[in-house]
């Protein structure tokens, strides 16, 4: 029996229940744990805030992949994802190499965020006839102004927003 294929449409409806899985993992411990290495602190309020408008973001731009599939939806999911799943992952990532310890959210990065990029980023150079590497590279871009604020939280204690 033949293997279901890996597509665009599957990849975006995906998207937004790993995104919640990944919130999930963070949310018991994530304030207390940004607020010891950040000034100034945050609600626990502020972070569902950022959260929900996560998931409200996710939910359209993968729903416009999904029902529009054209290239530029395509890079535009490719683009969010960089910055949501990509570069967050990666931070929870180096933030719990750093401090030897865990950070809330690593265990969805590593199992769920990353290998979520990469399908995305080879499905959508798949489907639209591009480079991966050019793919990666709007992933990348994406995801600036995360890996800055992840930076600014490991290693310089501040936040970018």
């Amino acid at each position: 029996m033949a293997r279901p294929r890996i597509t665009l449409r599957r990849l975006a409806i995906a998207l937004p229940m790993v995104y919640m899985l990944h919130v999930a993992e963070e949310a018991p411990r994530f304030v207390d744990w940004f607020n010891a290495h950040v000034e100034p602190d945050i609600s626990a309020g502020l972070f569902w805030s950022v959260t929900g408008a996560g998931l409200v973001i996710t939910l359209f731009v993968a729903g416009i992949a999904a029902v529009a599939g054209g290239r530029g939806a395509a890079l535009a999911a490719v683009a969010w994802t960089g910055f949501l799943m990509l570069a967050n992952g990666i931070f929870h990532i180096v933030a719990t190499v750093v401090d030897r310890d865990y950070a809330p959210g690593v265990v969805t990065a590593l199992l769920l965020y990353l290998p979520a990029s990469g399908l995305l980023i080879v499905t959508v150079a798949r489907e639209h006839a591009m480079s991966p590497a050019t793919v990666a590279a709007v992933a990348l871009i994406g995801g600036i102004p995360m890996f800055i604020h992840g930076w600014l939280i490991v290693f310089e204690g501040g936040r970018l927003f």
